[in-house]
C-alpha cells in the first residue's frame, strides 16, 4: 500500500471519529495520516468546515502545551501507530503557519538541542514581526538568554517585564514549562542583583525595577534560600525590618544545624539578627541568630556581621550580649534554687543557650577572652560536661596571666571529682581554701569540694565544719553549689551525713549556732526533709530560742501530725514553759503513735534541768495510773510514762526501771521485765526490791536455778524486805519458792557435811539465811528440820536443841525431828540413846541416816556402829527380828557398809525372810573380797549360794558353790551339810547340768556333774554322768 492510500485510510477512519465527536481520536487518525503523507492529510483537513478546523487545531495546539496527551491509536489492518508531540507540531504549523504554540514548541526544542543563541534570534524576530506575541514566548527568550550565559541582563530584563506584564501567569508559566531551568534563572537574578548592588549601592531610581526582580524570584521561588537572602537584604537595606524577619523567618523554618553551615543560611541569620537590632525590643531573639551564625561558620560570620554593622553597633551588641548572658544565667540560677528533688537536675535545659552567648561574646570581645572561658568552662561543668570544662582551666591556669586563678582552681577542682580523681580535686580545693585572699564564691565551692572528699574518707565531723564555714561566708552561694556541681548521685548522702553529724553535733553540746546555719541549709537543699526542720528546732533550743523552735516544730507537726519526734519536742518545750497540761497532751500523742523510743536521740540534746524536768513529771504520771487504774491498757500507758521517765534519766532510773519492769511482769512480758531488772543490778548489784523482783520473775518462767540464786542473793542483803513480798504471792507461788530454797539449801548442807569442809564460812552462813527465811514463810516440820541441821552443821548445838524442842517438843514423835534429837544426842556421848533413836530411822530412810551421820565424826560413828551391832545381835538371839534389823541397818551405815555388819544383816534379813535383800548385801561383800582370805570368801559364797538356792536361781547359786568348792572344798562341803544340806544342792546342780546337756554344751556339763557328785553321790548325777561319757565320746571332756 502506497503512502497516499495509507494517508486516504487513515484520514477515512479519522472522519468517521469526527462524525463520532470524538475530537482527540480523530485529530490523532489525521496526525497519523500526516506522518505517512502530509499533503493527503493537510487537503483532507482544509477541506473541512472552519468550525471542525478550529477544534482539530484546538486540540493540536493542547498536545503542543504539554495539556493533553496523545492518544494510542490502531487502524483496522494496520499496526499501532506510534505518534509524538513533535510530529503535532510540525502539523499544527502546516496547517497555521501563524500559529504561536507551534512556534514556541519549535523554538523549546531548538533550546533543548542547545541552540539558545539562535532561539533568542528567532523570538526576538517573530516579536519584531507583530507586537502582538503572547507572553510564552517573551519567557522563552528571556530563558534562553539566561542559558547563553552571555545574555544574563537581556535574560533578567524578559523576565522582570514578563512579570510585570503578565504577573502571576508569567510565575505559572516559568514553574510548569522552565522548572527544570529555575535554578539557572536564580543565579543569574543573584548574579545581576549583586552586579547592581556593587554597581549603585545606594541608587533608589531603580526601586521598582528592584521590587519587581524580588517580587518575581520570591514568587516562582518561595523557599528557596538564596532567594529569600536576596530579598531579605534587600529588605533590610530599604529599612523594611518587619517584612526582612518575615522572609527569614520563612526561608529559615526547619532548617538544621548542619544547614545553617551554608553561607546563604549563614546571611540569613545575620540579615535577621540585623533587622532585630534595628527593630529594638528583640534582643534575646537577636543574640540567639548572631549566636547560631558564629557557631555555625565564625570565619564567614564575622565577615558578614562586619558588613551588617558598624563598630558602634558592635558595643552595643556587646552590651546587650552581656545582659542577655546575665538574665539567661539568673534564670539557671533562679531555676536551681526552686527545684525541689534534690536529686534532680532541673534547670540545666537552660544553660545551652548561655553557653551560645558566652561563645558569641568570644568572637565579639576578643579583649575579654579570659574572663569570657572561665565563664564558659563554669557553664559546661554545670552542664554536666566535666571533660570539657577541664581542658579550658588546665589551658587556662597554664597560660601566664593569673587572674581568676582561684575560680578557675574550683572549677578544675569539681571537675576531678566529677571524673573520680579525688587527690587532684583535694590538692586544688586546698589551695583555694589557703589562699590569703581567696575569692568568697570559690572558697565556698572549695569547702563544698573539701567536705564532700572528706565523706569517702570517714571525716563526716570534718565534713560538717567545712560545709558550715561555706554558709557562714554565703548560704545562698552554698545552696547553689551542692545543688549544681556536687554529682546528683552524691547529694543524697550528703544530705543525711549532715543531719547526722549534726545532730551529734548537738548531743555533744558543739557548736549550736553553726548547726544552726547548717540545718538551714539542709532544709533549702529538701524541704519536704522533716529530719532537717527537726535538726533546725534543735538548734534553736539549745540557742536559747525555744519560742522559734516551737513554731517550726509547730508547723512541722500542721504537715504530719502524728511524727512522734516532733510531738515529743514540743512537749517539753510547754513543760518547760510550765503548760504541764498541753505537755501531757503531747506526750500522750507521742504514747498512741508508739513509737516512745524516738526520746532516745533527743535526750542528748535537751539541757539537764530540761531532762529531769521530764522524768519527773512522766514518773509522777505514771504512778498515778498505777495507783488509780489496774487494767492492762493503763498498765500499758503507765510503762510508756515510765519509759519516758527511763530516757529522760539517761536510762539510769532505778526506781522507774523497777516499776516498768513490774508492770511488765504483770502484763506476762518476763523477758522484757527481766531485762529492767538486769539494768537496775548492772549499777547496783546488791538492789534487794530488783534481786526479788527478778527472782519472782524466774519464778514465774519456771526457772528454777535463776529464781533462787536471784532470792538467795535478795534475803542475804535484807531478808526483812524479801520475806514479805514471798508472803505476799499466792500460796502455789510461795510453795514453790519454799520447795526450791529447801531443795537448793539441802543440796548445798549435803554437799557441804559430806566434804566436812566445815571452815566454809559464807556457805554456812548463806544456808542460816536461807533456813532462817524458810521457818518465816512456811511453818512446814521440813523447814525447821533444815535449820537444825543448818545450825547442828554450824556447830551451834544448844540453839539447835532449843529450836527442835521448841518446834517439835522435849520427846518428838517425828522420826526425822527424833534422828535430829538422836544426832545431838550422839554428839554429847549419849550413843545408847541416840541409837536406839536412830534406828526407827534406819529401816526407813538409809539416805537421811547418812546425811545426819555426817553431823559426827569417825570415832563416833564408829562406836555407834558398835553399839548397834551389841545390840542387833542381842535382839536377834531374843526373836525380836524387826528392831534387831533396825540396828543391823545402823550399824552398816554407821560403819561405812562394813562386811562383817553386812554378813549381820543380811543374817537378820534371811531370818525375817528377806532372802533378796540378805542377797544384796552379800553381793555387796563379795564384791569386796579382795582384801579377804579363801576361807571367809568361801563361807560367803555358800550363803549367797543358800539365798539364791531359796530364789530358785539355780545356776547362780551353782556358780557360788562351786567358787566355794574351789577355794576351800572341806568348808564348803561343811557348810553345804550344815545348811541347807547336800542332797537339796546336788539336785540343783542335777537340773543345772541337765540343762547344759540339752543345750550340747557337753564340757560345762560334764563340769557341773563332778561338782554336784563332789558334795553328794546322787544316783542320777553318776547316771548323766555315764550318759555324758557315751554321748561325748568324740569330744574331750575329761
Amino acid at each position: 500500500m502506497s503512502p497516499e492510500e495509507l494517508a486516504a485510510l487513515l484520514c477515512g477512519e479519522g472522519d468517521q471519529h469526527l462524525a463520532q465527536q470524538d475530537f482527540p481520536t480523530a485529530t490523532a487518525f489525521y496526525l497519523a495520516a500526516f506522518s505517512c503523507c502530509a499533503p493527503t492529510a493537510v487537503q483532507r483537513v482544509n477541506c473541512m468546515d472552519s468550525g471542525l478546523q478550529e477544534r482539530l487545531v484546538a486540540t493540536l495546539e493542547t498536545w503542543c502545551e504539554g495539556k493533553g496527551q496523545i492518544p494510542r491509536i490502531q487502524s483496522r489492518n494496520l499496526a499501532v501507530v506510534s505518534l509524538s508531540v513533535g510530529i503535532a507540531a510540525i502539523f499544527l504549523s502546516t496547517l497555521s503557519p501563524d500559529n504561536v504554540v507551534s512556534s514556541v514548541y519549535q523554538l523549546e526544542a531548538l533550546l533543548r538541542r542547545g541552540c539558545p543563541e539562535e532561539v533568542v534570534r528567532q523570538c526576538n524576530a517573530l516579536l519584531q514581526a507583530g507586537p502582538g506575541w503572547p507572553l510564552e514566548l517573551l519567557l522563552l527568550r528571556a530563558l534562553a538568554a539566561v542559558l547563553s550565559g552571555t545574555r544574563l541582563r537581556e535574560g533578567v530584563a524578559g523576565y522582570v517585564q514578563a512579570f510585570a506584564l503578565h504577573g502571576a501567569e508569567a510565575v505559572a508559566h516559568v514553574c510548569s514549562r522552565q522548572g527544570e531551568h529555575l535554578p539557572r534563572v536564580i543565579q543569574a537574578f543573584s548574579s545581576y542583583l549583586s552586579a547592581c548592588q556593587e554597581e549603585s549601592p545606594d541608587c533608589s531610581s531603580s526601586d521598582q525595577w528592584l521590587g519587581n526582580c524580588y517580587g518575581f524570584l520570591s514568587a516562582v521561588a518561595p523557599g528557596h534560600v538564596w532567594v529569600c537572602r536576596l530579598q531579605a537584604a534587600h529588605l533590610l537595606k530599604k529599612g523594611k525590618f518587619q517584612e526582612c524577619v518575615a522572609v527569614c523567618n520563612k526561608a529559615l523554618k526547619g532548617f538544621s544545624a548542619d544547614q545553617l553551615r551554608g553561607e546563604a543560611a549563614l546571611g540569613l541569620l545575620l540579615e535577621r539578627a540585623a533587622a532585630y537590632f534595628s527593630l529594638g525590643g528583640w534582643m534575646e531573639e537577636m543574640m540567639q541568630d548572631l549566636a547560631e551564625a558564629f557557631a555555625a561558620n565564625p570565619a564567614q560570620a564575622r565577615k558578614r556581621f562586619e558588613e551588617l554593622f558598624s563598630p558602634c553597633d558592635t558595643e552595643k551588641i556587646e552590651e546587650q550580649a552581656r545582659t542577655v548572658l546575665e538574665v539567661k544565667f539568673a534564670a539557671y540560677r533562679e531555676a536551681v534554687r526552686a527545684r525541689i528533688e534534690l536529686r534532680g537536675n532541673h534547670g540545666t535545659e537552660l544553660l545551652p543557650p548561655v553557653i551560645q552567648i558566652i561563645q558569641l561574646l568570644l568572637q565579639l570581645c576578643p579583649v575579654s577572652q579570659r574572663e569570657l572561658r572561665v565563664r564558659l568552662a563554669d557553664c559546661q561543668l554545670l552542664q554536666g560536661h566535666p571533660g570539657a570544662a577541664l581542658a579550658i582551666c588546665d589551658q587556662l591556669l597554664a597560660a601566664e596571666h593569673k587572674t581568676y586563678h582561684n575560680t578557675l582552681l574550683a572549677l578544675r577542682g569539681f571537675c576531678s571529682l566529677h571524673t573520680q580523681e579525688h587527690q587532684q580535686a583535694l590538692q586544688d580545693f586546698q589551695k583555694v581554701i589557703e589562699h590569703d585572699s581567696p575569692h568568697p564564691n570559690s572558697c565556698i565551692k572549695a569547702l563544698c569540694g573539701r567536705g564532700l572528699i572528706r565523706i569517702s574518707g570517714g571525716s563526716s565531723y570534718l565534713t560538717a565544719l567545712d560545709y558550715i564555714t561555706a554558709c557562714q561566708l554565703k548560704l545562698e552561694e552554698t545552696i547553689f553549689t551542692i545543688k549544681s556541681y556536687v554529682p546528683w548521685n552524691q547529694r543524697g548522702l550528703l544530705l543525711k551525713v549532715l543531719q547526722e553529724e549534726g545532730q551529734r553535733m548537738l548531743q555533744k553540746k558543739r557548736d549550736a549556732p553553726g548547726v544552726f546555719q547548717l540545718a538551714c541549709l539542709l532544709v533549702e537543699l529538701d524541704t519536704a526533709d522533716e529530719a532537717s526542720r527537726i535538726l533546725c528546732a534543735d538548734a534553736l533550743y539549745q540557742m536559747g530560742r525555744g519560742e522559734e523552735a516551737h513554731r517550726l516544730l509547730s508547723l512541722a507537726l500542721s504537715r504530719n501530725p502524728q511524727r512522734a519526734p516532733v510531738l515529743a519536742r514540743l512537749a517539753l518545750l510547754q513543760l518547760k514553759k510550765g503548760f504541764v497540761y498541753d505537755g501531757n497532751q503531747l506526750l500522750q500523742r507521742v504514747i498512741r503513735t508508739g513509737d516512745t523510743s524516738c526520746l532516745l536521740p533527743i535526750m542528748d540534746i535537751f539541757k539537764d534541768e530540761d531532762r529531769k524536768l521530764m522524768q519527773t513529771h512522766c514518773h509522777v504520771q505514771a504512778l498515778a495510773i498505777l495507783e488509780s487504774q489496774q487494767e492492762d491498757v493503763h498498765i500499758k500507758e503507765a510503762i510508756a510514762y515510765l519509759s519516758f521517765a527511763i530516757i529522760a534519766a539517761g536510762g539510769g532510773a532505778g526506781d522507774c526501771l523497777l516499776s516498768r519492769a513490774r508492770c511488765y511482769g504483770r502484763l506476762g512480758q518476763m523477758k522484757t521485765a527481766i531485762f529492767d531488772f538486769n539494768a537496775i543490778l548492772r549499777e547496783d548489784p546488791s538492789n534487794v526490791q530488783a534481786l526479788s523482783g527478778r527472782g519472782f520473775v524466774f519464778l514465774a518462767l519456771r526457772r528454777q536455778k535463776e529464781a533462787v540464786q536471784d532470792l538467795i542473793s535478795a534475803l542475804k542483803v535484807e531478808a526483812e524486805a524479801v520475806i514479805p513480798a514471798i508472803l505476799s504471792l499466792k500460796g502455789e507461788a510461795q510453795e514453790l519458792i519454799t520447795g526450791w530454797l529447801l531443795q537448793h539449801g539441802r543440796a548445798a548442807l549435803t554437799q557441804l557435811v559430806a566434804t566436812r569442809d566445815t571452815s566454809t564460812g559464807e556457805t554456812l552462813r548463806d544456808l542460816l539465811v536461807i533456813a532462817g527465811a524458810l521457818i518465816k514463810i512456811c511453818r512446814a516440820a521440813q523447814c525447821h528440820i533444815f535449820y537444825t541441821d543448818v545450825l547442828i552443821a554450824s556447830g551451834r548445838c544448844e540453839e539447835a536443841l532449843t529450836h527442835l524442842q521448841g518446834a517439835f517438843g522435849h520427846c518428838p514423835t517425828e522420826d526425822f525431828a527424833r534422828a535430829r534429837l538422836a544426832v545431838l544426842q550422839l554428839k554429847s556421848r549419849d550413843v545408847a540413846g541416840a541409837a536406839h533413836s536412830l534406828s526407827a530411822l534406819a529401816q526407813r530412810d538409809e539416805r537421811e541416816l547418812e546425811f545426819l551421820l555426817n553431823f559426827v565424826d569417825t570415832e563416833q560413828q564408829q562406836q555407834l556402829a558398835q553399839v548397834a551391832a551389841r545390840q542387833g545381835q542381842a535382839l536377834l538371839k531374843g526373836q525380836q527380828l524387826e528392831r534387831a534389823l533396825g540396828y543391823h541397818c545402823l550399824a552398816v551405815v554407821a560403819s561405812g557398809a562394813s562386811p562383817r555388819s553386812l554378813r549381820r544383816r543380811a543374817a537378820c534379813l534371811r531370818l525375817l525372810g528377806q532372802p533378796q535383800r540378805a542377797l544384796a548385801d552379800l553381793g555387796t561383800v563379795i564384791q569386796r573380797h579382795g582384801c579377804h582370805g579363801p576361807r571367809a570368801r568361801a563361807r560367803d559364797l555358800c550363803s549367797a549360794g543358800h539365798l539364791l538356792l531359796a530364789l530358785a536361781r539355780d545356776d547362780a547359786a551353782v556358780q557360788h558353790y562351786t567358787q566355794a568348792l574351789q577355794l576351800d572344798r572341806a568348808l564348803a562341803l561343811g557348810s553345804i551339810a550344815e545348811c541347807p544340806g547336800t542332797e537339796p544342792v546336788a539336785k540343783a546342780f542335777l537340773r543345772v547340768a541337765q540343762r547344759n546337756l540339752e543345750m550340747r554344751r557337753y564340757e560345762e556339763a560334764w563340769r557341773v556333774t563332778d561338782y554336784g557328785l563332789q558334795i553328794h553321790k546322787d544316783t542320777q548325777l553318776q547316771r548323766l554322768k555315764t550318759r555324758l561319757k557315751r554321748e561325748a565320746s568324740g569330744c574331750s571332756i575329761h
